[in-house]
């Protein structure tokens, strides 16, 4: 069984009007959310194998907050540019070529390619992943090049508004 669980960045800072998109940081919010999500996926008994994110601020800084509820360190995260405003086939691409002794990788990136790779697979269909929502999608598979949406489905979808 591999599972994937992609997880959109939280609620980013628009405060400073100069910054480019791929600097801005957290606000207030994404700093409560992703704590609170990586705690609640912790509690579910979820460890990943690996760690995943797009180099954006606001990525890689909810992927931190995953990795220190998890015991691991920010440098255990491996940064990944092509999930930056990446198209659902560019991700999926980056998920094949995951080493198949991982079995639970968690992926961190942004919308709207998020949302189209979730619904590629089976199960419900998601119109939006808001900031710091996770999906977890299960694969009878033992290699992660077979995970398609003929193999992939969705298992779970949380997001910070079913707790708050």
């Amino acid at each position: 069984m591999k599972k994937l669980f992609i997880i959109r960045h939280g609620k980013s800072s628009w405060n400073n009007p100069d910054l480019q998109d791929f600097d801005r940081p957290l606000n207030k919010r994404g700093m409560r959310d992703a704590p609170f999500m990586a705690k609640m996926l912790v509690g579910q008994g979820v460890k990943p194998d690996q760690i995943i994110s797009s180099p954006a601020n606001r990525a890689l800084n909810t992927a931190i907050n995953f990795a220190k509820e998890n015991g691991l360190e920010a440098d255990d995260i491996v940064i990944k540019h092509e999930i930056y405003e990446a198209y659902p086939e560019v991700l999926l691409q980056l998920v094949h070529q995951l080493s198949d002794d991982l079995n639970t990788v968690f992926m961190f990136g942004h919308n709207p390619g998020f949302t189209y790779l979730a619904n590629t697979f089976e199960g419900q269909y998601i119109p939006n992943i808001p900031t710091c929502g996770i999906v977890c999608i299960e694969a009878e598979i033992d290699n992660w090049k077979k995970l398609s949406a003929d193999t992939g489905r969705i298992a779970a979808f949380y997001f910070p508004k079913q707790y708050f």
